[in-house]
Parts: C-alpha cells; structure tokens; sequence
C-alpha cells in the first residue's frame, strides 16, 4: 500500500476534495491504515486519535476549498494541544493537559487541517534520542528532536507535521528519514504555546512529504498585515517575484566551515546539484567565499543554547535522576557561562547575522550541505553542518531529500534566503522542481 500522501501534494489532495474526487473521510482512512501499518515498527506518535478527527470533519456543503482543507497533521509534542496531552518529553509533564492550543495549532485549524495527535519528540526538543525509529533502518538515528514529526510523514501516516528547529531539529530529521522540511525566517510563525527554549533561536516550522506542500502550510501558519510590522515591511508589501519575469535567478553556493567534515559523498551531492542548477535555463550559479568570522557561528550558538537551557530548566535539573545525561551536562555547561559570556554570544549572534545578509544580498537563494551524512548509527554523534548556522543568523532553509548515501540511506541538501526571503526561496524550489533538477517529493523508503 502506497500511501495517499506520499502520492499526492497537499494542492492535490485539495484540489482533489474539491472536485469530491477524494473525500475527507478518504484521506482519514489513510491515516488510520498506514498507522495501523507502521507504528509499531516507527513509534512517532505520542498519542494519535482518528475517531476524534472524523467528527472535525465540515458537512461537504461547508467546504470552501480553504489551503489546507480537509488536511490531516501531525504536531511535535511541545506544542499546547486541547485535546492531547503535551508532555515535551519528559516524565516531569506526563499527562498533563495545557487546556489551550499553540497559535500555529489553531492556525492550521482554521486553514482547514484537522489534527490527528501528537508527534514524538526529544526531552524538551533537544538531543536526547528518544524512541522513534528511522523508517528507513531502525538502528540508524531518525534525527531526535522532530523526529517523530519526519518519521510519521516518510511513512505516509500524514501529509505534514508542526516541528520546531533550535539548532538542525527540522533539517536533520527530514534528511535523515528523506523527506521535506522548512525552517522558515525567525518571526515568521508565532510561538505562541510552544515551549520555550532558547529566545533568540526557537524557529516554528514543518516537514511535509512534497516540495509543493511547503506553500501552503506557510501561508496557514505564518503572521501577516501591518500588525506584524517586520513582516509586513520585507515579506508582504514587496510580495513575488513575478512568474513571467526574465531577471535570471542568481544562485549563491556555499561550502562553509563545516565543508571538510562532511562525508565526501555528501559534498559530491551538493556540488553536483549546483551543477545541476547551473545548467537549468534562467539560474545563474556562483561560488561564494566564506568569511572567517563565521567560523564562530557553533561555538556562539553552543553558548547561547546552554545558558538559555540552564535557565528555563532550572526546577527540572534539581530532581537530578529525572533527566536525561545530555541534558544535564548541558544545564551544567550553562551554568558556568558567566552573564557577561552569554550576552557578548547575543551581540555576536547580531552580528554573525548582519555579515551573513551582506554575504547573501547578492542571490535570491544559496545552496548549502543540508546534513554531512545520511543517518548515523543511534548513539553515534552527528557530524556537524550547516543547520544551525541559518538557525542563528534567522534565516529561511529547506531541507530537500535529494540523495542516498553508498548503503542506500537518505540525506538532503539545503537551500536557504536571507532573512524574509521566503517566498523566493519557495518560488526557486518550485521552478527547480518543475524544471525536474529537485525532486517533487519524499524519497521511497
């Protein structure tokens, strides 16, 4: 059985609903067979409950073809859900009930999506591996923090998942599992009823089965209008490129500081899908240099992570044996990072964010490594790439599942904007992926 979801895009499947070539009920049954199929061998759902879901359904002469009609979506479990428990995690929060839900929750709702349960996570979304297994090998990692969102789309349960992304917890669970992800511009998604991390790092996004399903689903979620004036100044007011336009796309690649630790067959990849791209009519594509001053962007980000957690985290490490090794090693960590430390780590945040826009103003998107490997071994340490780079300097990215490692495991490259370049960055996906050098969707397990 080949999963309705991984057939079809969302603007498909709704296009689909709304000639009542599919029902509603059609795209629920899916779910209810491929988790009945799959989740004892892929564990992503915390809970999940689809008799629920079959009473949100809208009479058919209610149904106006909204972007994500009839949708069915999974939700990272950080997210405030009203009808699951959010439990982040931890044993600290099992069961407990938030009584509301996330702002992106109820805007996904309100585009027409219908919410099939929760997604697992990591302990609090950061790096202790949790339960979820890699569609694609069970003894190779799946990612950790989102990585129940990624697995539960590879395996066709739903057509798209809520995830967060503090450092690589979108890119990395999509290029491991072989699937779609977007981390888009910081500010872009409220985060509104979603546990707090890391102030100036935690990013709202989303995995998806399709290149053409990213659109959607940010358009439901994301602010917009002048009440949002950051977003309404760089994303609204200049609105598209137009489709018609001959300017040329100009393509920035990038290698970075992480390039050499990368696994050669992952930088093969990318250099041959800047090739790639450079032969497809109307792009033009240019090498950049890396600035050495951006070799700090992992140790500025480490130092923000770790004092950030050893704060909001404060009550949870005093029970000790509550939490994970990780966790507690990286509350520790913070703890001896002075206040002076963690601030001069955000002025330089700032500034590691205003070199990287001067780099980028030239290019309307660049290609970079998404993950340096396919999937490791679980327990094995990933080896460092660019993610968190683009997460630090709050910028849009998409993870796309593009390749196979020798052994036949799944990795994406990424491509990213400067910050509000969104809608760029989705237009040059589209054309790529209509133009046949990016793949339409998710990668066969």
């Amino acid at each position: 059985m080949t999963s309705l979801f991984l057939q079809h895009s969302i603007p498909d499947l709704v296009e689909k609903i709304s000639t009542e070539e599919l029902r509603p009920e059609d795209l629920l049954a899916t779910v209810e067979e491929t988790i009945a199929a799959w989740e004892p061998q892929t564990q992503a759902w915390v809970c999940h409950d689809v008799k629920t879901a079959r009473e949100r359904i809208l009479p058919a002469d209610a149904v106006n073809r909204r972007c994500l009609e009839g949708m069915p979506f999974g939700i990272k479990d950080i997210f405030n859900t009203k009808d699951f428990p959010t439990e982040m995690g931890s044993p600290f929060w099992k069961g407990f009930t938030p009584g509301n839900n996330a702002r992106a929750v109820d805007s996904v709702r309100r585009a027409g999506g219908i919410p099939i349960g929760k997604t697992v996570t990591a302990e609090f979304a950061v790096h202790a591996l949790n339960d979820t297994l890699n569609p694609h090998g069970e003894e190779f990692t799946p990612g950790t923090s989102s990585s129940g969102s990624a697995a539960a789309v590879a395996r066709g349960m739903v057509p798209f998942a809520l995830a967060t992304q503090t450092a690589g917890s979108i890119v990395r669970p999509a290029s491991f599992c072989g699937v779609w992800g977007m981390k888009p511009s910081f500010g872009m998604i409220p985060r509104t009823g979603v546990l707090k991390t890391t102030d100036s790092l935690d990013t709202i996004g989303f995995v998806c089965a399709h290149g053409k399903s990213l659109r959607p689903i940010l358009n439901a979620v994301r602010v917009s209008g002048p009440d949002y004036p950051f977003v309404f100044r760089h994303v609204d007011l200049p609105g598209e490129r137009p489709k018609d336009s001959s300017k040329p796309w100009k393509v920035g690649f990038v290698k970075t500081h992480v390039w050499e630790g990368a696994l050669p067959y992952a930088r093969e990849a990318v250099t041959q899908l800047a090739e790639a791209v450079t032969r497809c009519p109307g792009f033009q594509v240019e090498e950049i240099s890396w600035p050495s001053p951006l070799d700090e962007s992992h140790a500025t980000h480490a130092t923000i992570y770790a004092k950030s957690l050893s704060y909001y985290f404060q009550q949870e490490a005093e029970a000790g044996t509550e939490i994970s090794p990780i966790m507690a090693s990286m509350i520790e960590e913070g703890r001896r990072i002075s206040g002076a430390e963690f601030l001069a780590a955000i002025e330089n945040q700032e500034n590691l964010a205003r070199v990287v826009d001067a780099l980028f103003e030239p290019y309307d998107i660049v290609i970079s490594l998404g993950t340096s490997s396919s999937a490791p071994l679980r327990h094995e340490v990933e080896i460092s790439d660019p993610s968190l780079i683009w997460t630090l300097c709050h910028l849009p990215s998409v993870a796309v599942p593009t390749s196979r490692c020798p052994s036949g495991r799944p990795f994406g490259i990424q491509l990213v904007s400067r910050k509000y370049g969104d809608y760029a960055l989705l237009q040059a996906v589209e054309a790529l992926i209509d133009a046949g050098v990016l793949p339409a969707g998710s990668l066969k397990i």
